[in-house]
């Protein structure tokens, strides 16, 4: 008896355990972000969060570090991390507010406008494209289906924001694991 292997395709994954199927397609979202972030560090030197306030900043000019920890949806001490290191290459500024001495006020140097127009696209911002075009019960049923995966994860209490990148968005600090890696 002669055996085939057959790479599986759409046609044939039909075929497939729905357990497969899912983890497949999870497998794949993970992938496709690990392989952008590093394509991202690569290119510019940067991490996708960083990126993004850096865009966030260049988009408002100046503004405060927590007016942009909302605007980015990260933690203030997380965006203070983020912002260390910003300021350690030179890509920001930071100064003491004239009218009010205690805001900071954030702006980008030179050197950080260079590294934004050098920089590839964010990930999620083809997402958002596509996303923004579905139906209103497509958008729905995907996010029920994927808050119900992150509570499937024991993941729905990990701090997140709509950032799509793997690792620490600081690349510093310790998150809490999951239950299921315990």
């Amino acid at each position: 008896m002669i055996v085939y292997a057959v790479p599986i395709t759409l046609e044939k994954a039909s075929l497939m355990n729905p357990i497969d199927e899912v983890l497949i397609a999870l497998r794949r979202v993970i992938r496709a972000t690990d392989i952008f972030s590093r394509h991202l560090m690569k290119s510019s030197g940067l991490t996708a969060p960083q990126l993004l306030v850096m865009q966030t900043i260049r988009n408002e000019s100046r503004t405060t570090g927590s007016a942009l920890a909302k605007r980015v949806s990260v933690s203030q001490a997380t965006l203070t991390t983020i912002l260390d290191r910003l300021e350690n290459k030179g890509y920001i500024n930071r100064e003491r507010s004239e009218n009010d001495k205690r805001k900071v006020m954030v702006s980008l140097t030179d050197a950080g406008l260079d590294a934004i127009k050098g920089s590839p696209q964010p990930l999620q911002e083809s997402f958002i494209r596509q996303f923004q075009n579905l139906q209103d019960w497509e958008k729905t049923q995907i996010i029920s289906s994927l808050q119900r995966v992150a509570q499937m994860m024991d993941a729905q209490h990990l701090d997140a924001s709509p950032v799509l990148d793997v690792g620490e968005l600081d690349r510093g600090e310790e998150e809490s694991t999951p239950s299921f890696i315990d």
